[in-house]
């Protein structure tokens, strides 16, 4: 192992435990030993954004390292992009949704979203397809509109901790939307009797 790569994962280490001002040291090391690796300068800006919404920056990191060993340059452009929206821009929030979307299908035990609305019709509701995967598979949504859906059915089938669980996550990453607004009014409003 070299001096480096120790440097990296000891970072790492503080960066998973959200020790920032201690991984944003060890990477800023890093980046001082090679100057041009632009995979170094990534991490520091993790840290950034971690002292801001540790959500976002726990998020970004998992998907960089994920997606960094099946394709680094892609990775690496897709992070940018992300880091470039960061103030708000839906699109390429929904971009990275989707490239987290396509790795878990290949990666983790996942179906997309279109074979899930098809596992609905052979069960005849969603609420039996979703309770015969929701222990043993992910749905993977790779539009807003799959996932507007998607816990909008939750909603309506009274999954609806799981539809909460989904909005608070989808809630970092599309602050002030309308449409994520109005799911949470009507779960507000479908769980106010109970």
């Amino acid at each position: 192992m070299t001096k480096i790569d120790y440097i990296l994962d000891e970072a790492h280490a503080y960066f998973i435990t959200k020790q920032y001002h201690r991984a944003i040291f060890l990477y800023s090391q890093a980046c001082l030993m090679d100057p041009s690796n632009i995979e170094y300068r990534l991490y520091c800006i993790f840290c950034d954004i971690g002292y801001e919404n540790d959500k976002k920056a726990q998020s970004l990191f998992d998907y960089f390292i994920l997606s960094k060993d099946i394709d680094r340059d892609n990775a690496i452009k897709t992070v940018q992009e992300v880091i470039d929206a960061y103030d708000g821009d839906n699109d390429a929030m929904m971009k990275l949704l989707k490239d987290i979307s396509s790795t878990s299908v290949e990666t983790l035990n996942a179906i997309d979203y279109k074979d899930f609305i098809d596992l609905v019709k052979n069960r005849g509701s969603f609420k039996r397809a979703y309770e015969d995967i929701m222990f043993s598979t992910k749905v993977a949504i790779t539009t807003k509109e799959e996932l507007l859906d998607f816990i909008n059915n939750l909603i309506e089938n009274d999954f609806k901790t799981t539809a909460y669980q989904y909005l608070d996550g989808v809630n970092e990453f599309f602050t002030y939307d309308q449409d994520v607004s109005q799911l949470y009014e009507k779960l507000k409003e479908d769980t106010k009797w109970q």
